[in-house]
């Protein structure tokens, strides 16, 4: 079921569509009218209709300006526009045909019934293509493999967390837990040398272009790859990656298993494909999150290919003393512990933590390695904690780096270090809070001073702050539980009664005063707020003070 605002100028119009037409039966569950689009507008805040059918022709803010400030603030309301022949093709112009339907006066209950109820099947057949469970798992399964593959290349280029990276393995139906890990690649080499040279070293192909190439590799390694039960092969960036996943965690046998898988690959290229390619393998590693530094050495193996030629195998460690796996605090992990401390759960906190110290028990770094690590995490926090200082005194006493010296185990450490970041965390949360506090109290302030200004409004409220209105609208009704536009018009009327109880101001100058520019427009305000005109009110207050 859904929700539907009527509106019009003429109440009879309203009034007669409600009573002749079986809104219940057309599938709205809920149906308002307003008389006018100011009036709309706030019904629009409160309900969120589905639909808004509205008159263009009406006093305060007609059709059109109602229409625009809806597809703005709520886009996937349908609106309905009502028009005369005469308005007609300005209504077409004016709103760009991003309406639902037109409807021209005069029309009959019978006419409207079905203009709503081919809306409604509109909104009946996108909600089903949206909810059709067999349409939505075809698509998934056509875009699973592109979804994969981009979740292969997010592995080789940004740090994840193992929570994240198992969350998403297992959501897309790939098995990546080991415990080893290597990155290869094939680079397909451009040589100036004429085709002659290439001819005689076999590696002249009839496939020119570069995709079908990858393509072509790609095919080639993804048989072998699965046949040795080595993990995942995929295409990133002109190259083909190749994830070495195995269950064994010895160094020596997890290479030695790439690199004979990685031959028969090269003599296949060769044999079928005659293309000039290189291959470069990266370094082993225990942790998935370390692909990406697999995958940067793989890289600079490559480049070893001007000394050793074309169509090889080249590993780093063998050109390279390199450590296996080194401990370090790099500027991932680094974001995500202030990621997790700044807008972060406790959970999310507490698992980056963990993730941090599991690094430091899996590692077997040297002493200096293990210190230096720590001290730059804590670094960190240091540095964010100034950042956020907001002169209410130091988050942390005095002396933090001697503290830090005095720690004398990993758990111990540990402890410490989740006391420092959620000190940290709960500075910043209180200190938002107070920033939300200080946004609205100031927006109360200058619309107590200034709504006597006819052109108050949220988006004048917005620029006095430098804020956006999306923004602010949330966090107004957050703090102050109603919207701004409520809180406007409740401050008007009241002050309004103010002025009706202790002045002789005429009607028309209290609605000036508080910022009506239009009389008839504050009288229907007036009544709709406070039950009663505001002669009623006035004579009410006189025969209570006889």
């Amino acid at each position: 079921m859904y929700k539907l605002l009527l509106v019009d100028d003429e109440p009879e119009v309203t009034e007669g569509l409600m009573m002749e037409i079986d809104w219940q039966s057309c599938g709205f569950s809920e149906v308002k009218t307003a008389g006018n689009g100011k009036e709309a507008m706030e019904l629009v805040e409160k309900m969120e209709p589905d639909v808004l059918i509205t008159d263009i022709s009406m006093p305060f803010m007609n059709g059109l300006e109602l229409s625009d400030w809806v597809k703005k603030m709520y886009p996937i309301t349908r609106v309905v526009i009502l028009t005369g022949h005469d308005e007609f093709e300005y209504a077409k112009q004016a709103i760009n045909l991003q309406v639902e339907n037109y409807l021209l006066k005069p029309f009959s209950g019978s006419q409207l019934t079905e203009t709503v109820l081919q809306v409604k099947r509109r909104m009946d057949e996108e909600r089903e293509m949206r909810n059709n469970v067999e349409l939505l798992r075809e698509h998934y399964r056509m875009t699973l493999p592109i979804v994969r593959e981009k979740f292969l290349s997010s592995l080789i280029t940004r740090h994840q967390s193992l929570a994240t990276i198992r969350e998403k393995a297992e959501k897309y139906g790939m098995e990546l837990g080991g415990e080893g890990y290597v990155v290869s690649v094939i680079s397909v080499l451009h040589s100036d040398k004429p085709e002659e040279e290439l001819d005689a070293l076999h590696t002249v192909s009839s496939i020119k272009d570069l995709d079908l190439k990858l393509f072509s590799i790609s095919n080639i390694a993804s048989e072998i790859w699965t046949r040795h039960k080595l993990g995942k092969v995929f295409i990133h960036q002109d190259q083909v990656v190749l994830f070495t996943v195995s269950p064994d965690g010895q160094v020596d046998d997890v290479m030695e298993a790439t690199q004979d898988a990685l031959k028969e690959i090269l003599q296949s290229i060769d044999k079928f494909l005659k293309l000039p390619v290189m291959i470069g393998v990266g370094t082993f590693t225990h942790d998935i999150r370390s692909l990406k530094y697999s995958y940067e050495a793989a890289e600079v193996a490559l480049d070893y290919r001007r000394i050793l030629g074309i169509n090889q195998i080249i590993c780093i460690d063998d050109m390279e003393d390199r450590v296996q796996e080194k401990l370090v605090f790099d500027e991932w992990k680094e974001q995500d512990l202030v990621r997790s401390i700044k807008v972060g759960t406790e959970q999310e906190l507490t698992q980056v933590i963990d993730e941090l110290f599991e690094d430091i028990a899996r590692v077997q770094a040297p002493v200096h390695d293990f210190e230096h690590y720590l001290l730059e995490m804590v670094t960190a926090i240091i540095k964010l904690s100034k950042m956020i200082d907001d002169g209410s005194g130091p988050i942390f006493a005095s002396g933090i780096l001697d503290q830090f010296q005095k720690l004398n185990t990993l758990h111990e450490t540990k402890a410490w270090f989740a006391d420092l970041c959620g000190k940290v965390r709960s500075r910043i949360a209180s200190r938002r809070q107070h920033s939300y506090k200080h946004i609205v109290e100031e927006a109360i302030q200058y619309t107590k001073s200034s709504f006597g200004d006819r052109e108050m409004s949220i988006a004048l409220v917005c620029a006095h702050l430098h804020i956006s209105t999306g923004y602010f609208s949330s966090l107004f009704k957050k703090e102050v539980k109603m919207t701004y536009g409520a809180y406007l018009l409740q401050l008007r009327m009241e002050a309004a009664k103010e002025y009706l109880r202790t002045s002789e101001l005429k009607t028309f100058e209290i609605a000036e005063k508080v910022g009506f520019a239009d009389p008839n427009y504050f009288s229907l305000c007036f009544k709709k707020y406070a039950g009663v005109s505001a002669k009623e009110y006035r004579s009410g207050l006189t025969e209570t003070s006889k």
